[in-house]
């Protein structure tokens, strides 16, 4: 049989396989949510965490008693899967850090830092860090119609402690959105 000779595979329609289709946890899925959101906690790295490290010391105790038989799936590749699945597993545990401060309590520590009344302000969660602390990041303009002032703030989300702040004058140019009279 040479190769004008293969068979081609028949075309499958979409309609006769039956879709996989990926969604978010439910606790993720912001789409759907009514009311107020509350972010999920970094304290959930703790679970895989502990996960990774109970499976290394068992691939650490596999290895450990069946060393000097020889087998063919138990060797020193399984001792190195068992020294990189605790040090990643540690890892998670160490960066799983609470998250105590909600976007709202951020905002509540950065109003109180600056020196102008807020209006219109944004906050975004990022982490900082080797050891992925969560850091607010929080966009905040004066209350006055257009705003005069504009600040960036960075919140700790574990003790609330402003780590970062950059406040100026707002340089935008409001005038070609005033309404004319």
């Amino acid at each position: 049989m040479d190769e004008n000779d293969a068979e081609e595979p028949e075309a499958v329609h979409a309609s006769e396989v039956d879709d996989y289709v990926d969604e978010l946890p439910e606790d993720l899925n912001a789409v759907d949510f009514v009311g107020p959101y509350l972010f999920p906690n970094n304290s959930k790295r703790r679970i895989p965490g502990v996960l990774y490290v109970l499976i290394g010391i068992v691939c650490l105790v596999l290895w450990f008693a069946n060393r000097n038989d020889g087998p063919v799936l138990i060797n020193s590749g399984l001792a190195l899967a068992a020294a990189g699945l605790i040090v990643v597993g540690l890892y998670h545990l160490q960066a799983g850090w609470d998250l105590a401060v909600d976007e709202q309590d951020a905002l509540v520590a950065a109003t109180k830092s600056l020196g102008f009344p807020v209006g219109h302000a944004s906050a975004q969660m990022a982490w900082r860090g080797l050891r992925s602390r969560p850091t607010w990041r929080i966009l905040a303009y004066s209350n006055e119609s257009p705003p005069k002032h504009r600040a960036f703030i960075m919140v700790d989300g574990v003790d609330a402690e402003i780590i970062h702040q950059i406040v100026e004058d707002n340089p935008e140019d409001w005038a070609a959105l005033e309404p004319s009279s």
